[in-house]
Protein backbone atom coordinates (compact mmCIF):
# COMPACT_ATOMS: atom_id res chain seq x y z
CA UNK A 1 0.00 0.00 0.00
CA UNK A 2 1.45 3.57 -1.21
CA UNK A 3 1.58 5.93 2.09
CA UNK A 4 0.30 9.70 1.65
CA UNK A 5 3.82 10.37 2.20
CA UNK A 6 4.84 8.20 -1.04
CA UNK A 7 2.51 9.81 -2.99
CA UNK A 8 3.33 13.08 -2.53
CA UNK A 9 6.81 12.78 -3.31
CA UNK A 10 5.92 11.30 -6.14
CA UNK A 11 3.64 14.19 -6.94
CA UNK A 12 6.63 16.60 -5.71
CA UNK A 13 9.03 15.07 -8.37
CA UNK A 14 7.24 14.38 -11.07
CA UNK A 15 5.99 18.12 -10.64
CA UNK A 16 10.37 18.97 -11.40
CA UNK A 17 9.18 18.57 -15.01
CA UNK A 18 7.54 21.89 -15.34
CA UNK A 19 10.41 23.86 -13.26
CA UNK A 20 11.19 25.51 -16.77
CA UNK A 21 8.45 27.57 -16.09
CA UNK A 22 9.36 29.51 -12.95
CA UNK A 23 12.75 30.21 -14.92
CA UNK A 24 11.02 31.21 -17.85
CA UNK A 25 8.75 33.47 -15.24
CA UNK A 26 11.79 35.31 -13.58
CA UNK A 27 13.30 35.90 -16.60
CA UNK A 28 9.92 37.46 -18.63
CA UNK A 29 9.29 38.96 -14.94
CA UNK A 30 12.46 41.23 -15.64
CA UNK A 31 12.37 42.25 -18.93
CA UNK A 32 10.11 45.27 -18.32
CA UNK A 33 12.47 46.62 -15.57
CA UNK A 34 15.91 45.76 -17.85
CA UNK A 35 13.71 47.25 -20.67
CA UNK A 36 13.15 50.80 -18.88
CA UNK A 37 16.56 51.11 -17.55
CA UNK A 38 18.24 50.13 -20.91
CA UNK A 39 16.02 52.76 -22.84
CA UNK A 40 16.45 55.41 -20.42
CA UNK A 41 20.10 55.25 -20.53
CA UNK A 42 20.78 54.67 -24.29
CA UNK A 43 18.30 57.44 -25.32
CA UNK A 44 19.20 59.62 -22.60
CA UNK A 45 23.22 59.14 -22.39
CA UNK A 46 24.46 62.62 -21.83
CA UNK A 47 22.35 62.84 -18.92
CA UNK A 48 23.13 59.57 -17.05
CA UNK A 49 26.92 61.06 -17.42
CA UNK A 50 26.31 63.94 -16.30
CA UNK A 51 24.61 62.26 -13.89
CA UNK A 52 27.02 59.87 -12.69
CA UNK A 53 29.90 62.66 -12.84
CA UNK A 54 27.98 65.30 -10.58
CA UNK A 55 28.61 65.55 -7.37
CA UNK A 56 26.52 63.94 -4.45
CA UNK A 57 26.23 67.35 -2.96
CA UNK A 58 24.57 68.42 -5.80
CA UNK A 59 21.86 65.62 -6.88
CA UNK A 60 24.67 63.21 -8.87
CA UNK A 61 26.39 59.87 -7.63
CA UNK A 62 30.08 61.14 -7.91
CA UNK A 63 31.07 58.00 -9.56
CA UNK A 64 34.86 58.65 -11.28
CA UNK A 65 35.15 58.01 -14.67
CA UNK A 66 31.59 58.63 -15.20
CA UNK A 67 31.65 57.86 -19.29
CA UNK A 68 32.96 54.73 -18.81
CA UNK A 69 30.87 53.84 -15.97
CA UNK A 70 27.36 55.22 -18.05
CA UNK A 71 28.92 53.19 -20.65
CA UNK A 72 29.46 49.80 -18.40
CA UNK A 73 25.88 50.18 -16.96
CA UNK A 74 24.18 50.91 -20.15
CA UNK A 75 25.91 47.86 -22.46
CA UNK A 76 25.58 45.51 -19.39
CA UNK A 77 21.75 46.54 -19.51
CA UNK A 78 21.36 46.24 -23.32
CA UNK A 79 22.89 43.14 -23.35
CA UNK A 80 21.41 41.63 -20.13
CA UNK A 81 17.78 42.34 -21.40
CA UNK A 82 19.00 40.72 -24.65
CA UNK A 83 20.36 37.75 -23.38
CA UNK A 84 17.67 36.89 -20.61
CA UNK A 85 15.14 37.52 -23.26
CA UNK A 86 16.92 35.20 -25.50
CA UNK A 87 18.00 32.54 -22.47
CA UNK A 88 21.19 33.46 -24.10
CA UNK A 89 24.53 32.99 -21.74
CA UNK A 90 22.22 33.54 -18.96
CA UNK A 91 24.55 32.33 -16.13
CA UNK A 92 27.35 34.50 -17.62
CA UNK A 93 25.23 37.96 -17.96
CA UNK A 94 23.82 37.24 -14.62
CA UNK A 95 27.28 37.85 -13.51
CA UNK A 96 27.86 41.75 -14.74
CA UNK A 97 23.86 42.53 -13.88
CA UNK A 98 24.15 41.38 -10.42
CA UNK A 99 27.17 43.77 -10.15
CA UNK A 100 25.23 46.46 -12.01
CA UNK A 101 22.34 46.52 -9.12
CA UNK A 102 24.36 45.88 -6.06
CA UNK A 103 26.23 49.20 -7.30
CA UNK A 104 22.58 50.64 -7.85
CA UNK A 105 21.79 49.53 -4.53
CA UNK A 106 24.72 51.02 -2.73
CA UNK A 107 25.33 54.23 -4.34
CA UNK A 108 21.51 55.34 -5.55
CA UNK A 109 19.36 53.05 -3.06
CA UNK A 110 20.69 52.59 0.00
CA UNK A 111 20.37 56.24 1.50
CA UNK A 112 16.79 55.95 1.11
CA UNK A 113 16.00 52.56 3.12
CA UNK A 114 14.48 49.49 2.40
CA UNK A 115 11.18 50.49 1.30
CA UNK A 116 10.34 51.17 -2.25
CA UNK A 117 6.95 53.03 -1.60
CA UNK A 118 6.97 55.60 1.21
CA UNK A 119 5.10 54.01 4.32
CA UNK A 120 2.25 56.29 6.17
CA UNK A 121 4.65 57.53 8.57
CA UNK A 122 7.14 59.15 6.17
CA UNK A 123 7.47 63.03 5.38
CA UNK A 124 6.89 62.16 1.91
CA UNK A 125 3.70 60.57 2.95
CA UNK A 126 2.62 63.27 4.82
CA UNK A 127 3.51 65.67 2.11
CA UNK A 128 1.54 63.81 -0.06
CA UNK A 129 -1.72 63.25 2.31
CA UNK A 130 -1.61 67.86 2.22
CA UNK A 131 -1.87 67.64 -1.76
CA UNK A 132 -4.45 65.22 -1.44
CA UNK A 133 -6.07 66.91 1.28
CA UNK A 134 -5.79 70.06 -0.98
CA UNK A 135 -6.80 68.53 -3.86
CA UNK A 136 -9.70 67.21 -2.57
CA UNK A 137 -11.06 70.67 -1.05
CA UNK A 138 -9.70 72.75 -4.47
CA UNK A 139 -10.71 70.47 -7.04
CA UNK A 140 -13.18 67.83 -5.94
CA UNK A 141 -14.21 66.66 -9.11
CA UNK A 142 -10.61 65.84 -9.69
CA UNK A 143 -10.01 64.49 -6.43
CA UNK A 144 -12.15 61.61 -7.42
CA UNK A 145 -10.67 60.98 -11.10
CA UNK A 146 -7.05 60.45 -9.50
CA UNK A 147 -8.09 57.96 -6.88
CA UNK A 148 -10.68 56.18 -8.48
CA UNK A 149 -7.79 53.71 -9.60
CA UNK A 150 -6.35 53.21 -6.42
CA UNK A 151 -4.51 55.38 -3.70
CA UNK A 152 -1.59 57.60 -5.07
CA UNK A 153 1.52 56.93 -3.48
CA UNK A 154 5.22 58.42 -2.54
CA UNK A 155 7.98 56.83 -4.19
CA UNK A 156 10.36 55.98 -1.36
CA UNK A 157 13.32 54.57 -3.74
CA UNK A 158 14.44 52.12 -1.27
CA UNK A 159 16.51 48.87 -1.92
CA UNK A 160 13.45 46.98 -2.14
CA UNK A 161 13.14 46.73 -5.44
CA UNK A 162 16.77 46.64 -6.12
CA UNK A 163 17.41 43.72 -3.96
CA UNK A 164 14.52 41.68 -5.33
CA UNK A 165 16.16 42.16 -8.63
CA UNK A 166 19.11 40.83 -7.22
CA UNK A 167 17.92 37.71 -5.86
CA UNK A 168 15.92 37.12 -9.23
CA UNK A 169 19.11 37.45 -11.17
CA UNK A 170 21.14 35.72 -8.83
CA UNK A 171 18.45 32.51 -9.28
CA UNK A 172 19.14 32.59 -12.62
CA UNK A 173 22.93 32.89 -12.40
CA UNK A 174 22.31 29.33 -10.04
CA UNK A 175 19.93 27.67 -12.42
CA UNK A 176 20.43 29.00 -15.50
CA UNK A 177 17.59 29.90 -18.26
CA UNK A 178 15.62 27.14 -18.05
CA UNK A 179 15.19 24.13 -20.37
CA UNK A 180 12.96 24.16 -23.10
CA UNK A 181 12.38 27.91 -23.78
CA UNK A 182 16.32 29.42 -23.78
CA UNK A 183 18.58 29.41 -26.18
CA UNK A 184 21.45 27.97 -23.99
CA UNK A 185 19.04 24.54 -23.26
CA UNK A 186 19.00 24.03 -27.38
CA UNK A 187 22.75 25.26 -28.12
CA UNK A 188 23.89 23.10 -24.96
CA UNK A 189 22.29 20.20 -27.04
CA UNK A 190 24.17 20.74 -29.91
CA UNK A 191 27.23 22.32 -27.98
CA UNK A 192 28.10 20.45 -24.70
CA UNK A 193 30.40 22.55 -23.54
CA UNK A 194 27.88 25.72 -23.51
CA UNK A 195 27.51 27.18 -20.67
CA UNK A 196 24.55 26.41 -19.11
Amino acid sequence: MTSPLDLLNRFLDRSRRLDFIALLSIRLYLLPTLYVGAHAKLTGFSGVVQWFGTPVAQGGLGLPLPYVMAALATGTEVVGLVCIALGLATRVVAIPLMILMTVAGFSVHWSHGWAAIAGKTTEASLRLDGLMSWLAQSFPGRFNYVTELGDPVILNNGMEFTVTYTILVMILFFYGAGRYVSADHWFARVFPRWPK
